[in-house]
């Protein structure tokens, strides 16, 4: 009997080892305003600190306190962070300051349709 949970176990681990488990994001970059001017990677501290190391994040996009825009400009947000080796992923948010709201980060695998 312990022979076969043993073996089941290692089974089930093999399973989830090689599908469904997602890697861990890594931030490469956050940008807060760079189609107004403002340098690029502005915000990828913040970003990192709220985003690296979990699977799924969702980041509240807002103009940071430190971060002066001009007022005829709308900026953007840009997020770029990586899942494991070789994948790249890249999301922008237009006029994120008029559009408070929440950009959603991910490595989970995409099974759904188009997939």
């Amino acid at each position: 009997m312990l022979r076969t949970t043993s073996t089941l176990l290692a089974l089930v681990l093999c399973g989830a080892a090689t599908h469904g488990l997602a890697d861990a994001i890594r931030i490469e970059s956050g940008t807060y305003g760079a189609n107004c001017g403002a340098y690029h990677g502005n915000a990828t501290h913040d970003l990192a600190q709220r985003c690296d190391s979990v699977d799924t994040c969702r980041y509240p996009v807002a103009l940071p306190a430190d971060l002066h825009k001009p007022r005829a400009c709308r900026a953007d947000f840009v997020a770029e962070w990586s899942c494991g080796r070789g994948e790249f992923h890249r999301a922008e948010v237009s006029a994120a300051v008029d559009n408070e709201g929440v950009l959603v980060l991910t490595c989970v695998p995409s099974t759904g349709a188009g997939k």
